[in-house]
């Protein structure tokens, strides 16, 4: 087991049991979303509401694991790689926690006002459908942006910054940080409209840079948690 600075043992597990819930996130939202509700590709804002009425109970589950307890999940990870890399790139380690927490804070906030959104719009929907196509048309926009939508600016510029402190300080496998680089680069250009398609590619990639942080972070012992033994004097 190899040894690194920064943080100790028990907080370096739960940054890799962090790790590895996020990447199950995406893995299962994807079949969700995919295959059972199959919402994708619809722009037609009624057929949208008449999807969320007849899953509106699943699609609140689904917001709340892949969203609201994923960004507070993602905080963990965050503050724990912060722990890991501060004490020799402490600007870009402070940068790179910072664009995390922020990423985390706006994915929950994307989460609750999807299920605050939907409730309300499926209460609306029993009284009055076109009203509350209206009320989902409002909300759709902002929900949708906090999630990154519009590409995936905070994931990837939060993955690069983390990979380039990791290069720099090779507390994480260089090979690692490369794949971090190059997927951190695919997210921060997918705000581009042109360049849109780069936000799936950075969805599919991240499952394997959050596995494989995590297997690292579960191995690897601290240094700061390592077992010192001191020699006791002896009397002459």
């Amino acid at each position: 087991m190899r040894t690194v600075a920064g943080g100790n043992e028990r907080q370096h597990k739960v940054g890799g049991w962090a790790a590895l819930y996020v990447a199950l996130a995406y893995v299962a939202a994807m079949p969700y979303f995919l295959l059972f509700v199959k919402d994708r590709g619809i722009t037609d804002a009624a057929e949208k509401v008449s999807l969320l009425v007849s899953h509106h109970s699943s699609l609140q589950v689904a917001y709340l694991f892949t969203y609201v307890i994923f960004g507070i999940v993602l905080a963990m990870l965050a503050l724990t790689l912060h722990r890991r890399l501060k004490d020799e790139t402490p600007v870009l380690a402070q940068a790179a926690t910072v664009v995390g927490l922020i990423w985390a804070l706006v994915l929950v906030a994307s989460g609750m006002i999807e299920n605050a959104g939907i409730s309300s719009v499926v209460a609306l929907h029993g009284t009055d459908p076109a009203q509350a196509v209206s009320a989902w048309q409002a909300i759709a926009p902002v929900a949708e942006g906090l999630g990154g939508v519009g590409g995936e600016l905070l994931g990837g510029l939060w993955v690069l910054l983390v990979s380039v402190a990791a290069l720099c300080t090779r507390t994480l496998p260089r090979s690692l940080d490369w794949l971090g680089i190059v997927l951190g680069a695919a997210g921060v250009l997918s705000v581009v409209p042109a360049l849109r398609d780069l936000g799936l590619a950075f969805g599919m990639l991240q499952i394997v840079w959050f596995v494989w942080v995590g297997v690292v972070m579960l191995r690897v012992r601290p240094r700061a948690a390592a077992s010192v033994v001191v020699a006791a004097p002896t009397n002459a």
